[in-house]
């Protein structure tokens, strides 16, 4: 069955398929999910496994990969100027808490979180608020003594800007899967607030894992081939670690 249905997804006609199986289930891709939220802003190098990282969080709602921290107007990708690669992220928190985000932040660097460099992949923390500020900065002591000798470089701001970076940048894993990508009928606008996009950039690298999906899939309005497309990938990447 999944070698059949990886051929289908490898061809034109899958689109098609999944769009019959849309229109005869009534079912169609979850975007936005009414929860009450808040939000958070971690600068931890790359920023396109970060975002796999929290995508595939349980509490998670929404990423956007972008450029923050810095004073230059309109940042890009190629003239950043003094901004740092960060990630937004929009979580529930009834599900996960500040606390369990800076966890994973302290504990998922690709590098930067104890050696100096360049200001695009810096280690950082831009906090939205003083409750926030408060619990960076006794996290980040508390993380310090535990890393002793070595000395963190993170730096804890506050949340003054932020640029969503270009299209090709946000879900930069789930975009390598196309047909899946053009059935979820995301533009420019969801690349940056999908929920399910969110959620399939994170799952599809093995982040989370399969048995924590089962819990998730059936928020994301995902037809039968997706779902099964899926389950190939995340049972084929979990345990897998995240790379740029």
């Amino acid at each position: 069955m999944i070698s059949r249905l990886l051929s289908r997804f490898g061809v034109n006609r899958t689109v098609s398929i999944v769009r019959n199986e849309q229109k005869e289930l009534n079912i169609a891709p979850v975007h936005h999910l009414d929860r009450a939220f808040k939000t958070a802003t971690f600068g931890m190098g790359c920023f396109w496994g970060a975002e796999s990282l929290y995508g595939g969080t349980r509490g998670v709602l929404r990423t956007t990969v972008g450029y923050a921290g810095g004073t230059k107007d309109q940042p890009t990708y190629r003239n950043l100027g003094d901004h740092t690669e960060v990630l937004e992220i929009d979580y529930d928190p009834t599900v996960i808490s500040y606390q369990q985000l800076l966890h994973i932040f302290w504990n998922n660097h690709e590098y930067g979180l104890t050696t100096v460099i360049k200001r695009q992949y810096m280690s950082l923390i831009l906090y939205h608020d003083d409750e926030q500020k408060q619990i960076a900065e006794l996290s980040k002591a508390k993380e310090g003594k535990r890393r002793t000798p070595e000395v963190i470089t993170t730096e804890i701001a506050p949340k003054r800007n932020f640029y969503p970076a270009e299209d090709y940048h946000q879900k930069y894993r789930l975009q390598g899967h196309r047909d899946l990508s053009e059935t979820l009928n995301l533009n420019s606008k969801l690349l940056r607030t999908s929920y399910v996009a969110t959620k399939l950039n994170g799952y599809l690298v093995g982040v989370g894992g399969v048995e924590q999906f089962k819990t998730e899939v059936d928020t994301m309005g995902l037809t039968p081939s997706q779902k099964e497309y899926c389950y190939h990938y995340i049972e084929k990447n979990e345990g897998q670690g995240l790379y740029c």
